[in-house]
């Protein structure tokens, strides 16, 4: 992945996970991994098959917690140039970046909005954060609302500038 400019942009937004839904999901995401691990010990099913299935689940979800409180440490900046995680990964660049969409019938994540790209970039996934398949990356999750929204209304006067257009919204 491509890393941020050895001198620091001007950030113009930035989204951070929200403590409190950071907290929850992660502790959904336990509580069925003991839930599943708990039938599997305690109640072992008969049939071999829904054993392994209820262990593969509940390892599926004590896997899916980490990484989720993993990505969730982080945020994302919105600088001039592109749009990036605090670690420096690149998420998009805003030459890259064709369209926003945060309307309510999208396929986005909770709380956030979705980037469609000129041209594709490898997949890439942070739970409760961002994720990038193709042509098209999600951001949202556990983030606050308030902030994506910011975020995608500055994305989108950008893009609206960009193409000589009014950067009105």
């Amino acid at each position: 992945m491509d890393h941020q400019p050895e001198t620091t942009p001007e950030i113009l937004a930035r989204i951070e996970a929200s403590p409190a839904r950071r907290w929850l999901a992660v502790g959904m995401l336990w509580l069925l991994a003991v839930l599943l691990l708990g039938t599997a010990i305690q109640s072992p099913p008969t049939d071999r098959l829904l054993l392994l299935f209820l262990a593969g689940v509940g390892i599926v979800a004590i896997l899916m917690a980490v990484a989720l409180y993993r990505a969730t440490a982080r945020s994302l900046v919105l600088t001039r140039d592109a749009l990036w995680e605090d670690g420096g990964d690149l998420v998009a660049r805003m030459d890259n970046i064709r369209s926003v969409d945060r309307g309510f019938m999208a396929f986005k994540p909770s709380n956030g909005f979705v980037l469609t790209l000129t041209k594709p970039e490898a997949r890439a996934w942070r739970p409760g954060l961002w994720w990038r398949l193709g042509k098209r990356v999600g951001v949202g999750g556990v983030t606050p609302g308030s902030q994506a929204k910011s975020m995608a209304d500055l994305i989108l006067i950008a893009l609206r500038e960009r193409d000589g257009q009014d950067g009105r919204l």
